[in-house]
C-alpha cells in the first residue's frame, strides 16, 4: 500500500466519490449516514492497524502482552469488529448484518465514549433494496474505503485535524444538497470561527452548545482554547434532539480527539438532560451552568414545547413565554438560563424577527435589555446557512457588563458571493472582531446605542434604526449633461454624413 503523505484534498475527493455507490439508488439524507459511519470505521480501524503492527515490530510475536499494550489505547477496537476485517469477507453474504454487529461490538467495547452512537444506523435494512442488491451496494462501498488513496495509517494520516476535516467537508456537503433538512445539524464554518472568536473561551472554561448539531461549533471552540492558550484543559457540554445528528456529534468529538466532553440525546426544552447534581449544585434552578454559551437553533421553531412552558421546573420563562409557533427565544431564555453569574457569555445565532416582533417576543426582549443582558447585535448577510436565504444575525448577552449600551453592526453587506451560498471571507470576520472588541461608532458599519436611545425605539433592535447605511446620490450637474448631449447629437450628424458619403462610393443611393 503506498505510504506517502495524503492531502486533504485527495481524502475529500475520495470519501465524496464514495457516494457514488448509493447516488441514484437512495437519498442522500438516508446514506450520508451510512458515508460518516464507514469513513469513522475505516480510520479507527487504520490507526489500531498501525499501533498493533508497531507492538509487533517493537516486542515481537507475544500476543498477549501485546493484547494487553492494545486495551490502553484511547479506543478499543475487537477481534472482528475493525473495517479490513469486513473487507475480507465482502464477498460473503450478509454485509450489512456483519457490518451491523462490528459497530455494536465496538460501542459495547468503548463504554461511554461511543455508548448508543449507531443505535440509530443500520447497514442491514431495506431501505438498501433485496438482499442481494444490499450485499453489492456494500461490498462497493467496502471496496471504496479499501483503496489505497484512503489509507488513513498514522504515516499517512499526521494527524487528527485532516480526519475530522473530511468529516467537516462531508458534512457540509450533504448540507448543500440536502437543504434544510441537513442544515439543521450544519453551521457554516465561517460562522462557527466567528462565534468561537467573540466568546473568548479561555482555559478552565465550560462550554455548551444546547443545539449541538454536529459538533462543528463546539469543536470550534475548543480548538481556540488551545490555539489561544495552548491548553487542553477545558470541558464541551451539549444537547441534541435527532438521534443520527447525535450520532454525529459523538463520533466528530471521537475523530477530533475530544474526549472531555458529555453531550446528551434529547429535546433541549422539553427535557434538558445537562442537570447539576442535587448535592453540589450551585446555581439553584437544577440547570448545569457554564462559562460559553453558543448555538444556532433551529429558525422559528413550531412546536417547542409552548404547552409546558408555564409550568417549566427550570424557571426558564419568567420573563415571558415565547409564541406557540416560534420558539427562537425558548432557545435563547434557556440559553441565558444556564450562564455562571460571573463569567458567563453567549452568542446565539437568530432570524432578524427575533430583533423586533411584538407581543410576548417584545417583553422578552425588553426585560432582556432592562438587565442589562444584552451587549452586541451582529447583523449577518443573506444566504450563508443552508436551508434558508434569509439573513440571519447573532445576539451577544453578557452576565457582567462594563456599560448599558448595546452595539449594533450591519455585516449584511460585506460577503463573497456564490452561485447558491454566500460566504464570510477572512477579512469580513476580521472586521466584525475588530469593531466588536473597539466597541466604538463606525460610519455606515457600526453603533453604540444607548440604553436610552433603545428605550425610544420602544426597545426595537431592527439594525437599520441604528446604522445608518444609507448613501446619498452625488448631485446631478444638467448644465454639464445637456452640453455634453448637445456634443454627442453633433458627433452622431456627422457620423450618419459620412456614412452616407461611404455607401454612394459603394454604388449604394
Amino acid at each position: 500500500m503506498t505510504t506517502n503523505q495524503i492531502n486533504q484534498d485527495d481524502i475529500n475527493k475520495a470519501v465524496w466519490n464514495a457516494c457514488d455507490t448509493f447516488r441514484g439508488v437512495i437519498s442522500a439524507d438516508t446514506y450520508k449516514d451510512f458515508i460518516l459511519t464507514m469513513l469513522f470505521l475505516k480510520y479507527i480501524s487504520d490507526i489500531y492497524k498501525d499501533e498493533y503492527n508497531k507492538l509487533i515490530e517493537q516486542y515481537g510475536d507475544n500476543p498477549e502482552l501485546i493484547h494487553a499494550m492494545m486495551s490502553k489505547q484511547r479506543f478499543v477496537l475487537p477481534e472482528g469488529a475493525s473495517f479490513w476485517d469486513l473487507y475480507e469477507k465482502r464477498y460473503e453474504a450478509g454485509n450489512g448484518e456483519r457490518i451491523d454487529k462490528a459497530l455494536h461490538a465496538l460501542e459495547e467495547a468503548n463504554g461511554s465514549k461511543l455508548k448508543n452512537v449507531f443505535q440509530d444506523i443500520s447497514f442491514n435494512t431495506d431501505r438498501l433494496g433485496q438482499e442481494k442488491q444490499k450485499n453489492d451496494l456494500l461490498r462497493h462501498l467496502l471496496e471504496d474505503f479499501g483503496k489505497d488513496i484512503l489509507n488513513l495509517s498514522t504515516e499517512r494520516v499526521g494527524s487528527l485535524d485532516i480526519i475530522g476535516n473530511a468529516y467537516e467537508y462531508l458534512i457540509k456537503h450533504f448540507a448543500a444538497g440536502s437543504g434544510a433538512t441537513a442544515g439543521e445539524y450544519y453551521t457554516p464554518p465561517e460562522v462557527s470561527t466567528l462565534l468561537a472568536t467573540v466568546l473568548e473561551p479561555v482555559e478552565g472554561d465550560q462550554i455548551c452548545d444546547p443545539c449541538t448539531g454536529s459538533g462543528s461549533l463546539l469543536l470550534k471552540c475548543g480548538a481556540m482554547v488551545r490555539k489561544n492558550t495552548g491548553s487542553k484543559k477545558y470541558a464541551l457540554f451539549g444537547q441534541e434532539a435527532i438521534g443520527s445528528t447525535w450520532a454525529l456529534a459523538k463520533m466528530n468529538m471521537f475523530l477530533h480527539g475530544e474526549d472531555n466532553h458529555r453531550i446528551e440525546w434529547g429535546d433541549t426544552i422539553r427535557n434538558p438532560l445537562l442537570l447539576e447534581n442535587k448535592q453540589q449544585g450551585k446555581y439553584g434552578n437544577g440547570l448545569l451552568h457554564f462559562d460559553v454559551v453558543t448555538a444556532n437553533p433551529p429558525f422559528s421553531l413550531d412546536k417547542w414545547g409552548h404547552e409546558s412552558a408555564k409550568n417549566d421546573p427550570y424557571g426558564r420563562f419568567n420573563r415571558a413565554i415565547p409564541p406557540k409557533t416560534k420558539g427562537d427565544y425558548a432557545f435563547i431564555l434557556h440559553m441565558i438560563e444556564t450562564l455562571k453569574p460571573e463569567s458567563g457569555r453567549m452568542a446565539v445565532v437568530v432570524p432578524h424577527g427575533v430583533l423586533f416582533r411584538a407581543s410576548t417576543e417584545g417583553i422578552i426582549r425588553r426585560n432582556l435589555i432592562e438587565e442589562n443582558l444584552l451587549d452586541t447585535v451582529i447583523g449577518l448577510p443573506e444566504k450563508l446557512f443552508f436551508g434558508t436565504g434569509i439573513p440571519a444575525a447573532i445576539l451577544i448577552f453578557k452576565k457582567k457588563k462594563s456599560d448599558k449600551n448595546v452595539l449594533f453592526i450591519d455585516a449584511s453587506r460585506e460577503f463573497k458571493s456564490g452561485k447558491n451560498q454566500n460566504q464570510l471571507t477572512p477579512d469580513n470576520i476580521q472586521k466584525i472582531i475588530d469593531t466588536y472588541k473597539n466597541r466604538k461608532t463606525v460610519d455606515k458599519y457600526a453603533y453604540l446605542a444607548s440604553f436610552d436611545e433603545i428605550a425610544e425605539n420602544d426597545f426595537n433592535l431592527n439594525i437599520p434604526r441604528y446604522v445608518d447605511t444609507f448613501e446619498e446620490e452625488a448631485e446631478i450637474d444638467l448644465v454639464a449633461v445637456r452640453a455634453e448631449r448637445i456634443q454627442l447629437k453633433n458627433e452622431l450628424q456627422n457620423l450618419e454624413v459620412e456614412m452616407e458619403g461611404y455607401l454612394k462610393e459603394l454604388g449604394y443611393e
